[in-house]
């Protein structure tokens, strides 16, 4: 099911053996586009500490107490390694962080969790039952300028994003302005981001749109502005997004199909039978 990013920043954390704290933040893979972690404000528990939380160890999430229960305990994340949440992760702050807490690695192939399908399927000593070792989904292909790729050090790659700051960027279509995210719908099963949301109300008064990261041509950091490949009439075409209502299968088609594409959920079914289904 779809989340907006306000659902999610709304939670608070459960360990094995009592409260963490609660989400701040999510930082965004930059080329997948989906949710590595969840940036834990630890009210106090851990002085002036924040703490990351990998979605692979998030269980069956409670939505309507807005608790997200993890496989993890106080203790444990007590000792975790230390990341300034202030400043980028870099590769070398994952592989220290998966290493302590025995998860897989997830770079390395096209899928957006690697070789797993969900998250919670990466949890150590977790065998998948035949059924579910599907081929996983694979990431959206989205252009970084050369000059804008994000800061790189001796540790790696910083290629982390904060939701926060990507709200607000600009939304550029093939032929002008469109509006700017204003909010994001993300998956609670693999935890991709799947729509960002539009207010065109710059220039469209009173309407909220929905693009998926497919549909993006290129980020520009700097500039804090996204460009699409679509234009400004096929946006005003397009079905309108109503935030007050969950937004069913059949909406999503009809979007994608408004648009020409396939649909995220015909990859698998695409390599599975060599045909795609809306």
């Amino acid at each position: 099911m779809l989340r907006t990013l306000e659902d999610l920043c709304k939670c608070t954390i459960g360990a094995t053996d009592g409260p963490i704290g609660r989400v701040r933040d999510l930082y965004l893979d930059d080329e997948a586009w989906v949710v590595r972690y969840l940036v834990i404000d630890t009210d106090g528990w851990l002085t002036n500490k924040k703490v990351l939380i990998s979605p692979i160890s998030v269980g069956e999430p409670n939505w309507a107490e807005q608790e997200l229960h993890v496989s993890i305990s106080r203790e444990q994340v007590r000792n975790s390694p230390d990341v300034d949440t202030e400043k980028p992760v870099t590769r070398q702050h994952e592989l220290e962080y998966s290493s302590y807490y025995g998860y897989p690695i997830y770079w390395g192939s096209a899928g957006l969790w690697g070789y797993g399908l969900y998250p919670s399927l990466m949890q150590p000593a977790y065998e998948r039952p035949e059924s579910q070792q599907a081929t996983p989904e694979l990431a959206p292909n989205v252009q970084t300028p050369p000059d804008e790729s994000p800061v790189t050090d001796a540790d790696g790659d910083a290629h982390l994003r904060s939701s926060r700051a990507m709200t607000g960027y600009h939304i550029h279509a093939t032929d002008g302005d469109i509006g700017h995210v204003c909010g994001m719908l993300i998956d609670d099963k693999t935890w991709a981001v799947r729509y960002l949301i539009v207010n065109t109300s710059n220039w469209w008064v009173g309407h909220k749109m929905l693009v998926a990261p497919p549909w993006i041509k290129a980020v520009s950091w700097e500039n804090q502005s996204i460009s699409v490949d679509l234009t400004r009439q096929a946006v005003m075409d397009a079905p309108v997004y109503n935030p007050a209502e969950t937004l069913a299968h059949d909406s999503e088609a009809r979007l994608y199909q408004h648009y020409g594409r396939d649909g995220y959920w015909a990859q698998s079914d695409k390599r599975k039978t060599g045909k795609s289904r809306i």
